[in-house]
């Protein structure tokens, strides 16, 4: 035997005669989690369906014996099958997708409760991930891996109910990250309505305010946006307009919107009713929300010249005590009132000029639908005079339609070159009282004439109107605006408003109080 070997043999025999092992103890391979396996079998499965069109007949195989083992429907893999048609047939479903993937600090550190006493908490909790997994992976794969070639109408419709599915996933209401149909429900063929009990059409995910989605998936709403826009595009929409049982089944989106106004000098007859159809039931939707919003604060000061309502609502009670206190009797523990005070409710409401100037380029159709029904409800406010200025290449004074959103659209001409001069020249006119005017300027500013334009925009807000340049007024905020305006409009004091229209609607109101 050699030297190494007999050492090692005599190290045994030590070892043998105290009672301890020689052998080493060797480490013990980590476990394998059966349920981080399932999800990760499910998520390949997503990756490889969205960048290859083609299966992968092993990672399907896998994932259905995971769905059937976790008690999911089958249908959940099948990318022609909707969320609806799934929510339909499974009602108990429904619950689930809401508020799926939403911004949840519940979740997080979930993974961490592998303490002794938790374990069972801490498998439940990783099978659940498993089921997420599988809900997600069906929503996302049905959104962001759509049709391709021709688009049919029922294909367009399945396609937005999924979109709208995906944003209750995120905890938001229908059609808000889109830009489209604030809170319209989701849209579809088949509505959520006929899903059964407990299926809300117009679902938030349970949180009733749209979260912060910003971190945890950047501009995701102008992403799905165009998506949509590239579905409308690819579908034969003047046959499809030409049919009244293929037009009732599109849902009116801002996609949708923009190519009916690009298209509505081809059509006439029975697409062209179909068309104006949509695009009034989308206006009224889109006023419905901005209505609400232009209601919810008061217009103008308390004028206090005008004497009070003497209603009881009015009555100011801490002020009457005030004023009585000399009137308090010690002895008999009573406060006698000679006088009652109440508060001022009337407000004034000076006459105000809003003055509203809209590239109707092909880049600012969203800024121009948004815009147009937004002139119609200031319009209707009492002592608020609405001007309406449309420009590309050349301007259009669409203030006699003011009121009637849905003509004003029918009268603009979508695309071309912008050259704001020309509007310039028509809204200048309209400034004969700078205290009491404001003039909104919603374009991207990229412009012929960009010199003599921002000095006449200098000089508005010189002579003491409220002027506001703004770069978008979207539901979803995606913008681009031109770097050398930006820059000036800042060292001007009238920095660019570029976000969602609730922005604009802040900056009117607080003008208008």
């Amino acid at each position: 035997m050699t030297e190494q070997t007999t050492g090692r043999a005599a190290e045994t025999e030590q070892s043998a005669g105290t009672g301890r092992s020689a052998a080493r103890p060797t480490a013990r391979p980590p476990e394998v989690d059966p349920h981080d396996n399932r999800r990760q079998v499910l998520y390949w499965r997503l990756l490889a369906r969205l960048f290859d069109h083609e299966e992968q007949a092993t990672l399907e195989s896998a994932s259905l014996a995971v769905v059937q083992d976790i008690g999911l429907p089958s249908a959940l893999l099948d990318p022609k099958t909707s969320v609806d048609a799934l929510v339909q047939r499974h009602p108990e479903l429904s619950a689930e997708f809401d508020g799926l993937m939403a911004p949840d600090t519940d979740r997080a550190g979930n993974d961490d409760g592998d303490d002794d006493g938790n374990d069972g908490d801490a498998v439940r909790d990783r099978a659940a991930e498993v089921r997420r997994a599988a809900l997600v992976s069906k929503v996302l794969l049905n959104v962001f891996a759509p049709a391709s070639g021709t688009v049919t109408a029922g294909q367009l419709a399945r396609w937005q109910s999924d979109a709208g599915w995906l944003e209750r996933a995120l905890g938001c209401t229908p059609g808000d990250l889109r830009g489209g149909r604030p809170g319209g429900g989701t849209g579809g063929v088949t509505g959520v309505a006929a899903a059964g009990p407990g299926v809300s059409p117009t679902g938030t995910g349970g949180r009733g305010t749209t979260p912060d989605l910003s971190r945890l998936i950047p501009a995701i709403g102008p992403e799905l946006g165009a998506i949509e826009a590239d579905l409308v595009k690819r579908m034969r929409l003047r046959e499809v307009l030409a049919d009244p049982g293929l037009a009732a089944q599109l849902t009116p989106s801002m996609s949708l919107i923009e190519q009916l106004l690009h298209d509505k000098n081809n059509l006439s007859g029975t697409a062209l009713a179909n068309a104006k159809a949509l695009i009034r039931r989308f206006v009224d939707e889109v006023s419905e929300v901005l209505r609400t919003q232009v209601e919810k604060a008061t217009v103008g000061a308390l004028d206090r010249t005008v004497p009070p309502k003497r209603v009881f609502r009015n009555l100011d009670l801490d002020r009457t005590i005030w004023k009585n206190l000399t009137n308090w009797s010690p002895e008999e523990e009573r406060l006698y009132v000679d006088r009652l005070y109440y508060r001022h409710t009337a407000r004034k409401t000076t006459p105000q000029r809003l003055i509203v100037v809209v590239d109707q380029s092909g880049s600012m159709v969203d800024s121009m639908v948004n815009c147009t029904i937004l002139a119609s409800i200031f319009a209707g406010l009492p002592k608020v005079d609405v001007h309406l200025i449309a420009y590309d290449t050349q301007a259009l004074d669409l203030t006699p339609w003011v009121h009637d959103p849905f003509e004003t659209l029918l009268r603009t001409n979508l695309g071309g070159g912008t050259d704001g001069t020309v509007a310039m020249t028509l809204a200048q006119p309209k400034i004969a009282e700078p205290r009491n005017t404001v003039v909104v300027w919603i374009s991207d500013f990229y412009e012929w004439q960009a010199e003599p334009l921002f000095d006449s925009m200098a000089a508005i807000h010189r002579s003491g109107a409220k002027f506001i340049p703004v770069g978008s007024v979207t539901s979803s905020g995606r913008a681009s605006v031109n770097p050398w305006f930006r820059e000036r409009f800042k060292d001007l004091g009238t920095p660019v408003i570029s976000g969602h229209i609730r922005k604009l609607v802040h900056e009117l109101k607080t003008f208008l109080t």
